[in-house]
């Protein structure tokens, strides 16, 4: 990563659950506990990425999204919301339930909205950059978040490889990738479903279909309305027509027929109105107030006490190096 000369100021959204996880699995085996001596790996992992993002890309201010653990608006209306899924290690809940706590004793910003999860604060996190005049970058593994790459918003996506190998997605390399213009991702995503939400995509239509759908005759609204209003002959036209051009399968009557099927439109509503992330949260920025919570600089004294805990003197030397602002602190090896 480089530290690009800018205009505008850089919100930084970390998707901490998302960023936890990854660290207590890639980290486990270290055992590395904090001063009091509870497991510490995937709080100090999450700690330790997110201080290589920072010392990378020199944020303005940095806000933390974290899942409300108690209630979820999602699984009330859709009791099979991410079922499925592994049960939690005891260690990783743990270092979950503490992680708001230490993040906030630091001094950065952090939303756990009710009945919500990180995804919706990084969906308010790009809106907020979007009306401020402010670029916006999220540190994820999720890939929901791609839905709010734009001109000024772009992904991280935390791989394998870590923050150092990991691609950040712009609306020119998520086209690259998936065939998919930015704005009409979550179309893609409704289309496709996602298993790992436990959410079907609409019967027989898959990844390939869905991007060539939305490229040649999309948006959705524009393609159900000619299904209902024209028996999808347009829809079809332009799908038959890419297959000339391109040399590629005639599939406009197939797309047509699966799209027209019976609990299609419903499934890919449904399927929407699950992945859409809130735009409209109160993130609690004040950047016109020095001081406040995610503003950076952050004070040297409880970075070293807070960081310190975790007991990494590595992690702390880097902390103190990266938040405080003063290149005085060198990091240890």
């Amino acid at each position: 990563m480089t530290n690009p000369a800018r205009d505008r100021k850089l919100l930084l959204v970390v998707d901490a659950p998302s960023l936890l996880h990854r660290s207590h699995h890639a980290r486990a085996h270290t055992r590395i506990t904090d001063r009091s001596g509870r497991p510490a790996w995937a709080l100090e992992g999450m700690v330790r990425q997110i201080l290589e993002v920072i010392d990378g890309f020199a944020p303005d201010a940095v806000i933390f999204g974290l899942d409300d653990r108690t209630s979820s608006l999602r699984r009330d209306f859709y009791p099979d919301y991410k079922a499925g899924r592994a049960e939690k290690h005891p260690d990783l809940i743990d270092q979950l339930e503490r992680a708001g706590a230490l993040l906030d004793a630091l001094g950065l910003a952090t939303l756990t909205p009710p009945g919500l999860e990180a995804d919706d604060v990084n969906a308010s996190g790009a809106a907020w950059a979007g009306r401020n005049g402010w670029d916006c970058i999220i540190i994820t593994s999720d890939r929901d978040a791609f839905a709010h790459i734009s001109d000024h918003c772009k992904v991280l996506r935390v791989i394998d490889g870590g923050i150092n190998g990991s691609p950040l997605l712009s609306p020119r390399s998520l086209m690259a990738m998936y065939g998919v213009a930015a704005e009409r991702y979550l179309e893609y995503a409704a289309l496709r479903g996602d298993a790992s939400d436990n959410l079907p995509g609409v019967s027989g239509i898959g990844e390939k279909s869905a991007a060539i759908l939305l490229e040649q005759a999309g948006p959705m609204a524009t393609v159900w309305a000619d299904i209902e209003h024209n028996e999808g002959l347009a829809v079809a036209a332009a799908l038959d027509s890419w297959a000339e051009e391109t040399g590629g399968r005639r599939i406009g009557s197939t797309v047509v027929r699966r799209l027209s099927a019976e609990g299609a439109r419903e499934r890919y509503d449904f399927n929407v109105r699950l992945m859409a992330g809130r735009e409209d949260l109160d993130l609690g920025l004040t950047p016109d107030v020095p001081g406040s919570p995610g503003l950076l600089p952050l004070d040297p004294l409880r970075i070293s006490q807070v960081v310190g805990f975790l007991n990494v003197e590595a992690t702390t030397s880097l902390a103190l190096r990266v938040l405080s602002g003063d290149p005085s602190f060198v990091s240890s090896p």
